[in-house]
């Protein structure tokens, strides 16, 4: 071997360990980087010809766990998918109310029916009837309360919807454009280990709105399809339409053509059942509340009102109503129409004949809703009935509650037995996701940047580089000789 070879393979010796020090000290420095994929030098023999001359860098490998990366991506999209349904469910909860706090739907009813037993052993007190008329009012405004609560939900899941489709195309066409930046850097010998990671971020971004699978391409490209398997990106990227509504309300469906649907490159695509396209994210949750979870607590809301309308509009109760009279509640003034029952939760009033700040009075709720002049002050007969009424088993006529008979403050309760039930099992859901997502995560930590095997791999460079340094001495040390001969 002449000098000349030798001082080449040792200059290429000291060329490969300063390029691997500067990989060691940038997976040091980016150990907690999110995102982060830890590289590693790969190297390959020189040749001239038929002689070794060194050794090159062949390039720059960053290593990723692909399969547990994938897994984790999926538990963030499940995470954030049963996260919908729990705090919808628990909002709904606090709304109705439970037993043991102020303003709950079922402490009202009790009030009420306190008050109509007063009421009815004492007719003749004003007072009495007054707080009747209280109490009646505050179940109505819980009604509003809980049905406004609901409709805000689904607001806000339309709003969110939107957001995660404007969200969700902005990262496809990055992505794209990454994927096209990674190609050029790679062709002109660049490493763009860099530029991956800021692309997998990206990715980490998609994936919790659509649970993804990425597929590998030449050139360091990446394809994406969402696990339902719609194509993302692909060479072309995809589009998703979706059109947002500044309000919704009890009757609005997408059905009818009130609320959007989801478009994917101008194609309608199904946003519920189990074969969606984009199942197990944020996005699919969301119009899961929308279209499926709230107006089914909007519906037994409803069936809960109309109980409650229709208990007291019987003429066996108040013997003042003809038959399709509305009674002591109304949906906004008159009887319940069954074809326009949703949204009556919303809608549920007291009669105007008994409330004296819209020209009524509240004797009628002594004399009833269609007397004309006040009867004897001593008749509790009517009273006595709204009372019987109210707790008379029943069974309900909509909105899919119970098909057992119940008093109207045991189906209230059924209700919200209902509710937190489907609270409790979001909430379990929720957080075993939650727990394999963050369980994945410490996993993907793990198996990052390894800063001992870093510390020992410096090691291993210093000796190298030393080593080739002394060869370039050594060397130095001969031609210096032969230039004294």
């Amino acid at each position: 071997m002449s000098i000349g070879s030798a001082l080449t393979n040792a200059l290429s010796g000291l060329n490969a360990a300063s390029r691997g020090v500067e990989l060691v000290s940038s997976n040091v420095a980016n150990a907690s980087t999110p995102g982060y994929g830890t590289r590693e030098l790969s190297l390959m023999s020189r040749t001239t010809g038929t002689t070794g001359s060194g050794v090159q860098v062949a390039g720059v490998v960053r290593v990723v766990d692909q399969a547990l990366l994938t897994d984790r991506r999926i538990a963030n999209a499940t995470a954030g998918s049963t996260g919908v349904g729990a705090d919808f469910f628990s909002a709904l909860e606090a709304a109705l109310g439970t037993p043991d706090h102020d303003g709950a739907l079922s402490q009202r009813i009790d009030d009420f029916d306190t008050a109509l037993l007063q009421a009815a052993s004492m007719p003749n007190s004003d007072a009495r009837l007054a707080l009747v008329l209280n109490q009646a009012q505050r179940i109505t405004q819980q009604f509003h309360a809980v049905s406004n609560q609901i409709q805000t939900a689904r607001s806000n899941a339309d709003q969110a919807i939107a957001r995660d489709v404007d969200q969700l195309n902005d990262a496809l066409g990055r992505v794209s454009a990454m994927n096209q930046q990674i190609r050029s850097e790679t062709a002109v010998g660049h490493d763009a280990s860099a530029l991956m990671d800021q692309r997998q971020q990206l990715i980490d971004s998609i994936s919790t709105i659509v649970p993804i699978r990425e597929v590998s391409r030449d050139h360091n490209q990446l394809a994406l399809f969402t696990t339902g398997g719609a194509m993302l990106l692909d060479g072309q990227t995809a589009k998703f339409g979706f059109s947002p509504v500044s309000l919704v309300t009890a009757d609005m469906t997408k059905a009818s053509g009130a609320l959007s649907g989801l478009t994917l490159n101008g194609r309608d695509i199904a946003t519920d059942g189990g074969a969606r396209l984009i199942a197990g994210g944020t996005l699919a949750a969301r119009f899961e509340l929308r279209d499926a979870l709230a107006p089914t607590a909007q519906a037994q809301l409803d069936g809960l009102a109309r109980d409650l309308i229709e208990r007291f509009a019987d003429p066996a109760v108040d013997p003042t109503l003809n038959p399709g009279d509305p009674g002591l509640f109304t949906d906004d003034g008159v009887a319940v129409d069954p074809t326009l029952e949703a949204g009556l939760a919303g809608r549920i009033a007291l009669h105007t004949a008994v409330v004296p700040e819209e020209g009524g009075a509240v004797w009628r709720l002594r004399d009833g809703i269609g007397a004309t002049a006040p009867g004897p002050v001593g008749n509790s007969a009517i009273l006595n009935a709204m009372e019987t009424a109210l707790g008379d088993p029943r069974v309900a006529a909509s909105g899919g509650l119970s098909a057992s008979a119940m008093g109207f403050g045991a189906r209230a309760a059924d209700l919200l037995s209902h509710v937190g039930t489907s609270r409790q099992n979001a909430e379990g859901a929720a957080s075993y996701a939650a727990a394999r997502s963050e369980t994945l995560h410490t996993l993907m930590l793990e198996q990052g940047v390894d800063t001992d095997q870093e510390m020992q791999k410096m090691l291993v460079l210093e000796q190298a580089y030393g080593a080739n340094a002394k060869v370039i001495q050594t060397l130095g040390g001969l031609l210096d000789q032969l230039l004294q001969i």
